[in-house]
């Protein structure tokens, strides 16, 4: 008879040290961003583990890598577990790493006492989720529910070295070519799981182990952009200025007093600020910022936008410059499947685990993975909610909790 599967804490702590020895940064964090030499050190890592285990091994041709454990019925279609192995430039070493490396823990805890599942299981390593060296991020998950990579992609050049996105994608894709197999892009799945560190503090400070995760809040980038007159600044006075930054700041002023304080589920984010000529000693010509509006709930985030573009386009006219707004990025809010949440919580009840319903504030591959199959998440605790930082942190304990949690979700799913 099959004994149960258990996960081996052991194993994944000592999996997660050797991922982050990948691109590892003086400051104890990772540098491994999309399609650089040491994402597909970690993508060739990945596969010896995998056929060290012979499981298959395929690749799309967006470079998403999948490592697959057959079932009993191997016509279903799989169910799909996985995150990414990509990184911020300065990143932490969980961030995608925690959720891709618990997967296929899983994978593992599962061939230790030969379990047969339903159907088959594969575990995915997405490409380019973070999207700092190639934007828009979750490229690989966008390109893989879409079945095509999209045309404006392909001369997409890479902040730190200009490259095109097509040629590294081609190149990841060749350099693991003569050992796996390739597969076509939008495969039916039975449902996707994923695993990934809160990025906020909320669990960490209720001391609650596991967050399931019932949908992600929606996000849209804004580019603003004032225009005034260039003036000497010791000689033109007050009348005769027509400063973008000072309607710039002042409008910013007064959404800083707004939008969150009256909002509270909403986040608003100025990332960037620039200006023109920026001279020590004339006004502005121009000045320009970055909006980064979240809230889960669409209407919501329509009447904040009208309202930022008002307030802005007030404090325009009040200081005679002209004004324009241009929304870059629109994704809408995602409600996960009722049924995948409730078994979720029907696992975390049989395991034992103390949980937390929430929504994601930041965007993950899951948020695109909803659209073409069943899908949840689920999310362990991070030091003080520190992410993309070298310092970001889990605690041991809270990483193989997670991953007993994953394993049970996976038991339940395939019931």
């Amino acid at each position: 008879m099959t004994s149960l599967p258990e996960i081996d804490g052991e194993r994944l702590l000592a999996r997660l040290d050797a991922f982050a020895e990948i691109g590892a940064t003086p400051g104890g964090g990772v540098n491994r961003q999309a399609l650089t030499r040491g994402d597909r050190q970690a993508r060739a890592l990945m596969t010896a583990l995998a056929k060290a285990r012979d499981f298959s091994v395929f690749q799309d041709d967006a470079a998403n890598l999948f490592i697959r454990m057959e079932g009993r019925d191997s016509d279903l279609p799989p169910l799909l577990i996985g995150s990414h192995l990509d990184s911020q430039p300065t990143g932490g070493r969980f961030d995608g790493a925690l959720g891709t490396l618990t997967a296929f823990e899983v994978l593992e805890s599962l061939a230790d006492v030969a379990f047969e599942p339903t159907r088959p299981i594969e575990v995915v390593v997405w490409t380019n989720e973070e999207g700092c060296r190639f934007a828009p991020g979750c490229m690989g998950a966008r390109a893989f529910v879409e079945g095509k990579i999209p045309l404006e992609w392909a001369g997409t050049r890479a902040t730190d070295d200009g490259s095109r996105f097509n040629e590294d994608r081609l190149a990841t894709i060749e350099a693991l070519a003569p050992e796996i197999d390739h597969r076509r892009l939008g495969f039916p799945v039975a449902a996707y799981l994923e695993l990934h560190i809160e990025q906020g503090p909320s669990l960490e400070s209720a001391e609650i182990p596991v967050g399931i995760v019932t949908g992600v809040q929606g996000t849209r980038w804004l580019e603003v952009l004032f225009e005034g007159q260039t003036a000497h600044a010791g000689t033109t006075s007050l009348q005769f200025r027509r400063d973008p930054l000072k309607a710039l700041t002042t409008g910013l002023a007064a959404l800083y007093e707004t939008v969150m304080p009256e909002k509270a589920d909403a986040r608003f984010t100025v990332g960037r600020i620039a200006v023109t000529p920026g001279s020590v000693n004339a006004i502005p010509a121009t000045a320009s910022c970055t909006i980064d509006l979240r809230h889960p709930d669409t209407f919501v985030l329509d009447m904040l936008e009208e309202d930022i573009g008002t307030q802005l386009a007030a404090a325009a006219e009040t200081e005679r410059v002209s004004f324009s707004i241009r929304k870059t990025v629109d994704m809408a809010p995602v409600t996960f499947s009722e049924d995948v949440v409730a078994t979720l919580q029907t696992a975390a009840k049989t395991a034992g685990f103390n949980t937390r319903s929430m929504i994601s504030g930041a965007f993950h591959d899951a948020l695109f993975l909803a659209g073409h199959a069943p899908t949840a998440m689920i999310f362990v605790p991070c030091r003080d909610g520190l992410s993309h930082n070298e310092g970001e942190y889990v605690k041991p304990e809270d990483s193989v909790a997670g991953a007993h949690m994953f394993l049970a979700s996976v038991l339940e799913l395939l019931r």
